[in-house]
């Protein structure tokens, strides 16, 4: 009774039919490609050595005896990975007078489950819970759903009793064989479809970089001077580094694709960076130009202070090197007299480059980020 399969003719498979309820989604590892849940596995079967009349028991149609007495089928899950009992395994089988017998186990369980985090962290997950036998063939057992895919998913929802990360959408349902060691195992594979709440890396990860972009544009209006500009947006560029650091943690580095979260923090840190570029270039022409200022006006001042060399208290030494300095005034009143204003035309030109440089840019930059992000918002919310 206990040891062999429970029918008259050992050529009649048997069916045990099987409801799976997911209760809790206790942890979604990316970077392990885990899933670990807690269901509940109700499996029904007919025991055909078990049958009564009720009318002879006093109309007893239903009894729970000890389940180490009856034969229980081997059937398992093929994607775990670990599984324990949610609480103390249930002893118990239930027996009814036609000869059904239902077991019911609230598992926790950790499966394997392929992930594609490309739209992380606005994805929906699928993973897949087999149900099958461990050696019968499918010829001495089958097994089929016994509630259909709408009413484990109803029901799952309403017992669900944890309200973390991830949310049930549904579970779907449907059958399949797989063939090993020269026979054919029948399978019923549950899909449990989930969907990621994303509000809290909207606030770590999404809302920071995209507040570190808009203080990147802002600071194009910042007083260029004393490197206080160039010092604001390095620190912007190392902000980003470090959330890039943390997001490095959470995803899989075996990812097919790179996840649209690591795209968005990747480029804004490449935009950042030529703005950086940008800012130093700008700062080289200014200064450029100002020294350019610089050299002229000691050069004014130079030509003013040889005046005094005609001094009569000067002594016989400096009148010596007079004539050389009377050359070099006579040199300098040359040049000032054919270009007066050449210097300051040169000067304003190392500025005014400079700015042409500076508001193309900005615009070119505010143009480029606009169109990034609504790519990327549309690759992000696409239904």
């Amino acid at each position: 009774m206990k040891s062999l399969r429970p029918v008259y003719n050992f050529s009649n498979p048997t069916e045990v039919l099987v409801d799976l309820f997911v209760t809790s989604i206790t942890d979604v590892d990316e970077k392990a490609q885990s899933f670990a849940t807690q269901i509940t596995l109700i499996l029904g079967w007919i025991n055909e050595f078990t049958r009564w009349n009720d009318s002879d028991f006093c109309g007893l149609q239903t009894c729970t005896i000890d389940k180490d007495k009856m034969w229980i089928p081997d059937i398992t899950i093929a994607e775990s990975i670990k599984a324990e009992f949610a609480s103390v395994e249930n002893p118990y089988v239930k027996m009814f007078n036609f000869g059904g017998v239902i077991l019911s186990e609230t598992l926790v369980l950790t499966t394997a489950c392929k992930m594609d985090l490309y739209e992380f962290p606005f994805d929906v997950q699928t993973c897949e819970l087999t149900v099958q036998s461990s050696l019968n063939s499918i010829d001495e057992l089958t097994v089929s759903p016994f509630s259909d895919a709408s009413f484990m998913t109803a029901s799952s929802k309403k017992s669900f009793q944890t309200q973390g990360e991830w949310e049930l959408l549904s579970i779907t349902v449907s059958k399949s064989n797989m063939s090993t060691l020269g026979y054919v195992l029948d399978q019923l594979k549950f899909q449990i479809n989930i969907k990621r709440r994303p509000l809290l890396y909207i606030i770590n990860f999404i809302s920071p970089v995209f507040c570190f972009l808009v203080l990147d544009v802002a600071s194009f209006f910042m007083n260029s001077a004393e490197g206080e500009k160039l010092g604001f947006k390095v620190t912007l560029l190392l902000a980003i580094s470090v959330l890039l650091l943390i997001l490095n943690d959470t995803l899989p580095s075996t990812a097919k694709e790179v996840p649209l979260i690591g795209v968005f923090c990747s480029v804004i840190f490449i935009l950042i960076g030529i703005s950086i570029l940008e800012s130093i270039l700008v700062d080289f022409l200014m200064a450029r130009g100002d020294q350019i200022e610089d050299s002229t006006s000691t050069v004014t001042d130079t030509a003013k202070d040889s005046n005094c060399l005609a001094d009569p208290e000067t002594d016989q030494s400096e009148e010596r090197l007079s004539t050389l300095d009377c050359l070099k005034q006579i040199l300098i009143e040359f040049r000032n007299a054919a270009n007066p204003k050449g210097d300051t035309r040169t000067t304003g030109c190392w500025h005014r480059a400079a700015m042409i440089i500076n508001v193309t840019f900005i615009v070119v930059y505010i143009l480029t980020i606009v169109v990034f992000l609504i790519v990327v918002s549309k690759a992000w919310f696409t239904v």
